[in-house]
Parts: structure tokens; C-alpha cells; sequence
């Protein structure tokens, strides 16, 4: 048996560093940034050793998938496909309430089933891309199906939760360009998902607030618009911005004092103002305490990521493992974009976590899941030299062949 056989973390060594890093961040800043979860606590140790706990937990689910060979990956949409939508259908009529939408649901554990979905569906996707790929690119009826399953999972989530929904869809859509889908059909989606905005931002404006609230699948818009106006309108009342727009003012104010060096992990001063210190604005504080290095080294830690996902897909002699990794990490990367970008006030607040830095517990595990099958494709990637006809297992081919048995109707 050679070293590398033996060795207890193994795939890409890069994509380990990673996750080690964004860990070690994580517990630092979340026990820096969790002041409020301590004083309702009484314990300021407790939200440390919860967010440890997870992330010990996480390890090992990402130790545990990085050891299962990604071809039986394949079977994953066969399974949890039809229970994500009912997870979400379930949600959406009996989820718990969370800063205005029931994006949680309580059955003895609380979680979120659009985490586990968003996982699902690029799998999913990157089984159809790589079982209809052909010589000009991938088969009309492959944008058909994702679409399909795109669209029925993005619906049962847009109403309560827009930015999942949009960051899901923009994955999807980037894969379908990489899977060389027929630009006219993509062209044409564009096209169709800008006729709808625009329907509905005009909707939203014509429509008084009473009759907004009376469409359930409405009741969310005023959210939405309030936030999109708030970011856009200007002010010069500093006071007034401060008390209407507490969140994005306190976040400025971290990142405006934390004077290019930082204050040091431990010494932020807005913590005790921002009620989401620990989970969306993190990255503000984590400016506000290590300064413009801190800021870079998430930032940088994220694009290597991509980067390191974009050659190990290079690598793969199969397709399906290839569009697996580049579609699970840009899933990460756009998330981490998005929080990122809200924290230094560029967008709209969204309700992102940062992943694997944000306190949590379903988007943590759900994360290091991610980071387990992207490690499991960096050991097959590894492995040129395996004949071809034992990449796909008995068990493997026949989930692919049923769950691409109704094609035809697509």
C-alpha cells in the first residue's frame, strides 16, 4: 500500500486547505461576531461550540462523501428529486416564519429543504448534460427536461425565497452555456425571464398594497421592492438613514472603521448593532477585524475554489463528474458573491449566508456536502488510467437509464 492510499484526506489537496481556511474563519469570526446570540444566551461560549459542533459534523459528511466514488452520485436524482418537492410543497404551506417567509421546516429537526434542493437539482442537471451531449453539443431536449426540473423547484421557492431561487437559476443557466446547450434556446430563456421582471416590477407598481397582500404568492413583492428602494434612493439625513436602514448603516460603519488593518478578531464594535452579524453580514465584520488582508483572503479563497473546480473538471475523462463540479462550485461562489456584496452595500440585502462562514446548520452540512462530492470528483479526476467500462456501475446505470426513461416527453 503506497502513502497516498493511506492517507485520511485524500482528493485535492487544494480544496482541503480551502475548507480547513473557510472553517478556521468561520469559528474565529462567528465567536467575534455572535455578542447577540450571547446575551440572550447567558453563555458566551455557546454559539462557538455550536458552530464547532456543526462544523466537526460538516468534516465528516464531507469526509464521507469525498470517499464514495461520484459515479453513484448518478442515483441521487432518482431519490431526492421527488422529496425535495414534496420537502418544498410541505414548506410552503406549513414552513415556519423566518424575517417574513417560511423557508423552515420543523419535523423534530429545523431545516431548510431549498439547501438540500439546490444540491439536487445541480446534480440533476449536470446527469442530463453529460447523458445528452453529442457531437455539436448538448441535444435540444436536455434544455426541455433542466427546465422542467429547474422551473418546478425554482417556483416552489421563489415566493419565500427570491434570491435562492435566482442564485439556483443562474447556476443552472451557466452550466446549460458550459453543456453548449443551443444558444437559441438560452437566448430565448433570457428573453422570456425579462419579459416576466418586467411584468411583475410593473405589477408591483400599478397594484395597491392591499390587493398585493391578498395574492398569496404576491405577498412577498413589498419585501422585495422595499429593499431594491431603499438601496437605490439616496439620503442626506445620516440619523434617519441610520434608524430606517439599520443593517446596511451598521455594516458601512464596520467597514468604513476598520481603518485598512483591522481591529483584530475579538474587537469589532457593530456587532453588538448588526442582529445578523453572524450570518449575512459577516464579511463586514471580518473587515471590520482583519481589515482589507481579511476582506482579500475570503474573496481569493472563493476563486480559487472556482479555479480549482474549472481544472479538476479539465481532467475528468467523463462528463457527468465534470459539469458536477464546476456546476457544485459555482453554486458556492456565486452565494459567497452575492453575501459578499451585500455586506459592502453594492446590492440589496438578500438573506445569503457566506458558506461554511456564516453560523448555521442546515447550509453548513448541506455545504460540506458540496465540498465532499467536489473532493470524490478530484479522486476520479486522479484516475485516467481506470478503463472506461468501470466507470459506471450496475446500480449507477440503471438510476440514469429511469430517470431519463420519460425523455421523450420532455
Amino acid at each position: 500500500m503506497d502513502i497516498s492510499s493511506r492517507r485520511i484526506f485524500q482528493g485535492d489537496t487544494v480544496i482541503w486547505v480551502v475548507f480547513f481556511l473557510l472553517c478556521m474563519i468561520s469559528l474565529i469570526e462567528v465567536f467575534s461576531a455572535a455578542s447577540t446570540l450571547t446575551y440572550k444566551s447567558g453563555d458566551f461560549m455557546a454559539p462557538f461550540f455550536k458552530q464547532l459542533l456543526f462544523l466537526g459534523l460538516g468534516t465528516g459528511v464531507a469526509w464521507f462523501f469525498h470517499a464514495i466514488p461520484c459515479r453513484y452520485f448518478k442515483i441521487i436524482p432518482l431519490f431526492f428529486l421527488p422529496l425535495c418537492i414534496v420537502l418544498l410543497l410541505v414548506t410552503l404551506f406549513f414552513g415556519s416564519s423566518e424575517n417574513g417567509g417560511a423557508r423552515w421546516l420543523d419535523l423534530g429537526i429545523r431545516f431548510q429543504p431549498s439547501e438540500l434542493a439546490k444540491g439536487v437539482v445541480i446534480v440533476s442537471v449536470a446527469l442530463i448534460l453529460s447523458h445528452m451531449q453529442r457531437e455539436e453539443g448538448a441535444d435540444r431536449r436536455a434544455f426541455k427536461l433542466i427546465l422542467t426540473i429547474t422551473g418546478i423547484v425554482c417556483t416552489l421557492i421563489v415566493s419565500e425565497n427570491l434570491s435562492t431561487a435566482a442564485i439556483l437559476f443562474t447556476t443552472v443557466f451557466i452550466m446549460m452555456f458550459i453543456g453548449r446547450v443551443p444558444m437559441q434556446q438560452l437566448g430565448r430563456l433570457i428573453a422570456f425571464f425579462a419579459a416576466i421582471i418586467a411584468f411583475f416590477v410593473l405589477l408591483v407598481t400599478i397594484l395597491p398594497q392591499k390587493a398585493i397582500d391578498e395574492v398569496g404568492f404576491l405577498h412577498r413583492m413589498e419585501t422585495w421592492k422595499s429593499r431594491i428602494t431603499s438601496h437605490t434612493q439616496e439620503t442626506t439625513n445620516d440619523t434617519l438613514f441610520l434608524q430606517e436602514h439599520a443593517q446596511e448603516a451598521h455594516a458601512n460603519i464596520a467597514i468604513a472603521s476598520s481603518n485598512i488593518v483591522g481591529k483584530m478578531p475579538g474587537n469589532s464594535d457593530q456587532r453588538d448593532h448588526l442582529s445578523q452579524a453572524f450570518s449575512d453580514f459577516i464579511y463586514a465584520i471580518i473587515i471590520e477585524e482583519m481589515g482589507i488582508f481579511g476582506a482579500l483572503l475570503v474573496l481569493f479563497l472563493y476563486i480559487i475554489l472556482l479555479f480549482r473546480a474549472g481544472r479538476i473538471s479539465s481532467r475528468c475523462e467523463r462528463s457527468f463528474p465534470a459539469f458536477l463540479t464546476m456546476g457544485l462550485a459555482l453554486l458556492l461562489v456565486i452565494q459567497a458573491m452575492i453575501n459578499m456584496l451585500v455586506a459592502v452595500g453594492l446590492i440589496p440585502i438578500t438573506g445569503q449566508p457566506l458558506p461554511l462562514i456564516s453560523r448555521g446548520g442546515t447550509s453548513t452540512l448541506i455545504t460540506c456536502v458540496y465540498f465532499g462530492m467536489m473532493l470524490s470528483v478530484s479522486r476520479y479526476a486522479r484516475k485516467n488510467d481506470i478503463p472506461a467500462q468501470h466507470d459506471n456501475p450496475s446500480g449507477a446505470d440503471s438510476a440514469e437509464q429511469a430517470f431519463h426513461s420519460n425523455e421523450g416527453l420532455a
